[in-house]
């Protein structure tokens, strides 16, 4: 067996580098990097509108990153927009969500990593609180810029996550939205606010997505989880 391929979400941005300024597919470093010191090899995907692609990807990779980003278009859970709601980017929207579909169809292990849960919840059918400060009436979720909030989270006994990270840990943080409902998920975390901080299938399958930047931590346990069922995803689909 050779090494678990994880394929990683980007976005696509306006960007600028040495001489040029032009749209780019970019990912923080982080990313690439956690999954590199578990034991993956990362592979970006950027955005894609031709039919099939997702399936086509998704069968030629051993787990799947729905990484951070811009908020989820509320169209998608049927919402007005909030007036703290922006830069949506439907076709990231739909990229992701075709890989979800094709993740389900294949049994793909999968995390979500902030918007990539939020993501996840609405394409099981749920819907978000659009500005979790109207609800919490604090702002240590996003403490605004390109500064990350740390905040303490418990997990839920018996949970995968709490398996993979324990009882108690303080997260990194940046997001202002958050998952009002999640149908077939359970959640695993929570903030001493009640925010849900994290949410997992039931079952067999890896399918866990986190509200935190686990790729900002020196605590990889999520990392090495995901790589460890996609280590055995790959094993099984070798013996089919």
């Amino acid at each position: 067996m050779g090494l678990p391929v994880i394929g990683l979400t980007t976005y696509r941005e306006d960007a600028s580098w040495g001489v040029w300024h032009q749209s780019a597919d970019l990912l923080p470093a982080q990313y690439a990097r956690a999954v590199e010191a578990t034991g993956g090899v990362p592979l970006l995907l950027p955005p894609v509108a031709t039919p099939d692609a997702a399936a086509a990807v998704v069968a030629r990779l051993d787990g799947l990153v729905i990484s951070g980003g811009a908020d989820v278009d509320p169209e998608r859970y049927g919402a007005p927009p909030h007036p703290r709601t922006a830069g949506w980017r439907p076709d990231r929207d739909a990229w992701e969500t075709a890989l979800l579909d094709a993740a389900d169809a294949a049994g793909l292990p999968v995390l979500g990593v902030c918007r990539g849960m939020q993501l996840m919840a609405v394409h099981a059918g749920g819907e978000l609180d659009q500005h979790t400060p109207d609800l919490v009436d604090h702002e240590e979720h996003s403490p605004g810029g390109d500064v990350f909030g740390t905040i303490p989270v418990a997990t839920v006994p018996g949970s995968r996550v709490a398996g993979l990270v324990g009882t108690t840990l303080d997260v990194s943080c940046h997001h202002h939205q958050s998952v009002r409902s999640h149908p077939g998920f359970t959640a695993s975390a929570h903030a001493a606010d009640g925010t849900l901080e994290a949410m997992e299938a039931p079952g067999d399958r890896f399918c866990v997505a986190v509200q935190w930047h686990p790729e900002t931590s020196a605590d990889v346990g999520l990392l090495a989880g995901l790589l460890e069922a996609a280590t055995a995803h790959a094993e099984r689909r070798v013996s089919a």
